[in-house]
């Protein structure tokens, strides 16, 4: 397809935008796990992704955002994870063992410096809050869509609810200790502690 062709086709500059939002995401959070997030001003990380100040704004408000879009991605697969889970196993089950899988996937050294770059910035730590709503949201919608018997609603917001809880916890404590062991230890013990308060 020659290039004038190309640049008409819906799906190519889709797949273009994609690209440029995912390098542009990239090259932020690498400048804030190497600079800070403070130091790190909207023009180098223009000018680190190959772009303009005004391209950049075309696809984040805020330097602010570029975590809240990586934020939103790992709600996204938490999503997915319980959707995927048997469906032969209490609720609460499937979220923690959905967790469990996807914090073992971790890449550990990078997600304890992302967390110290979202700890150093009160903005940041503010908007993070929100995450929790919207990975509750998703584990919710998750459920509903894996028991969808509308008496069972009720409950299994209560398990959105209290696994996110459970899963706050177990990051806290595993940014609290330095990432000295896997994120999936600290949730597994959240898990169990949560078990016995009941």
């Amino acid at each position: 397809m020659p290039a004038s062709e190309q640049s008409k086709d819906p799906g190519v500059r889709e797949r273009k935008r994609r690209e440029t939002l995912a390098r542009i995401a990239e090259v932020g959070l690498r400048l804030f796990i190497t600079k800070g997030y403070e130091n790190t001003t909207l023009e180098a990380i223009a000018e680190a992704a190959g772009i303009s100040r005004r391209t950049f704004f075309y696809y984040f408000k805020s330097k602010e955002e570029i975590i809240l879009v990586w934020q939103s991605t790992f709600t996204q697969l938490i999503r997915a994870a319980v959707v995927a889970e048997p469906s032969d196993q209490k609720p609460i089950d499937a979220v923690r063992n959905a967790l469990t899988k996807l914090t073992a996937a971790f890449d550990s050294d990078q997600s304890i410096i992302m967390d110290r770059v979202i700890r150093s910035s009160e903005t940041l730590m503010s908007a993070s809050h929100a995450k929790y709503v919207a990975q509750e949201q998703a584990i919710f919608e998750a459920l509903c869509e894996k028991w969808p018997q509308a008496r069972r609603r009720k409950s299994l917001r209560y398990v959105a609810m209290v696994a996110v809880g459970a899963f706050r916890l177990a990051i806290d404590a595993w940014s609290s200790d330095g990432g000295k062991r896997a994120p999936a230890a600290y949730l597994r013990e959240s898990f169990a502690a949560l078990r016995t308060a009941f």
